[in-house]
């Protein structure tokens, strides 16, 4: 005979387990958007570094390889050169170079400065191999025939001249500041935080660099001044967004990895997903202007000077997010958790990775479950300091 009370027990236990399952369709909808929103998340990025340095050090001998067999396509303000800017809205890119290579410039540069009326062709090329009178001869040459191509005057032809050296100067000039940048790096890191962080920063900031210079010789864009600029301000982001993960990982370390309660390859997993909605959304705030001044003011109106500076800023600003994450962060994880100190306490915590979610430490999670750890381990060291049990026998 069942008693009421079991009835109702069996009634409730049904109608909970009805209530708190969801569907399939819901929880995997949960997982995809509200995860993040809701600091749900728990992805171990340490168990895929070898992916992800995989795909850096694939994309970084792609553009090694390009760089050996086609170089940069440098600009004239680099190398030197002739530059002619016809004021013409009819004169387009393919008819000036037909009329360039009728001249015998086989190797030159052209491209279109604005729209409409205000629309003007820019050519470029390097004269600099011909005797001097037989190169005044060519550019007087060059500017008839491009007046004469886009119907307008020989005299509203602009005709530039940059010398080797200029160019030269402008190569010392931005490779100082390159190096300024990274001592700058290292000595403001390695005094905010460490020296292991510093190196671990500067690693990401060379992948970066390495990643975006191997872009532009694959796509052969060309490499301006306004491209130096670009690729010194996306490196001072990636900088930006590795600063805040290491500045997370520092106030986990305090918390939890030095009371005992997590790993530092967990507490950098934590760190990392803690801030994973932050570098998302500034990501995307960041990149979507630049993917539009790239698409719309590159090729849809026509300014193509901009895709030099757009597709370095979109390049760098994606590497840098990346980097941040799948670089930055494994190698610090690497250089930090071969100290002793980390390494007897991963032994005393167990080989067995710890997920935790930003929401479940949040709630404390991890001070329940040291505590519950405490617990036990007082326990054990009573029992053992008391001795072994004597069983007691019982007359009866």
């Amino acid at each position: 005979m069942t008693t009421v009370g079991e009835g109702s027990e069996d009634s409730i236990s049904t109608v909970e387990t009805s209530i708190e399952l969801p569907t399939q369709k819901t929880a995997r909808k949960r997982s995809r958007w509200n995860a993040l929103y809701e600091g749900e998340t728990t992805i171990g990025f340490l168990g895929r570094r070898k992916f992800f340095y995989a795909l850096s050090i694939t994309i970084i001998l792609l553009g090694a390889i390009s760089m050996g067999i086609r170089g940069l396509n440098f600009g004239i303000d680099f190398k030197g050169g002739t530059s002619w800017q016809i004021p013409s809205s009819a004169l387009s890119v393919s008819k000036a170079q037909s009329v360039l290579k009728a001249d015998g410039i086989t190797q030159a540069t052209v491209y279109t400065l604005g729209t409409g009326s205000n629309r003007s062709l820019v050519a470029e090329a390097d004269l600099s191999k011909l005797p001097p009178l037989a190169q005044t001869a060519k550019e007087r040459q060059l500017s008839i025939d491009l007046a004469k191509a886009g119907g307008v005057s020989y005299s509203s032809v602009s005709l530039t001249n940059v010398g080797p050296t200029w160019g030269g100067n402008v190569t010392s000039k931005a490779l100082e500041a390159l190096g300024f940048f990274f001592l700058g790096i290292v000595v403001y890191i390695s005094l905010r935080f460490e020296w292991k962080m510093a190196v671990a920063a500067l690693v990401a900031v060379i992948h970066d660099l390495l990643v975006t210079i191997g872009i532009y010789s694959i796509s052969n864009f060309q490499i301006t001044p306004a491209t130096v600029i670009a690729v010194l301000t996306i490196l001072g982001y990636s900088l930006y967004d590795t600063i805040v993960v290491f500045d997370r990982i520092q106030e986990n370390v305090k918390s939890l990895v030095n009371p005992g309660r997590l790993t530092y390859e967990d507490s950098v997993d934590l760190s990392l997903n803690q801030v994973l909605m932050r570098s998302l959304n500034t990501s995307l705030v960041a990149i979507i202007p630049v993917f539009s001044i790239l698409v719309v003011g590159a090729y849809i109106l026509g300014a193509t000077t901009l895709q030099d500076f757009g597709l370095a800023l979109f390049v760098g600003l994606t590497t840098g997010a990346y980097s941040s994450i799948a670089i930055a962060s494994p190698v610090l994880a690497f250089l930090k958790g071969r100290e002793p100190r980390y390494q007897n306490l991963k032994k005393r915590l167990g080989t067995t990775r710890q997920h935790y979610s930003p929401r479940a430490v949040a709630q404390g999670a991890l001070l329940a479950t040291a505590g519950t750890s405490n617990e036990q381990s007082s326990r054990t060291q009573r029992r053992k300091a008391s001795g072994p049990k004597t069983k007691r026998r019982t007359k009866r």
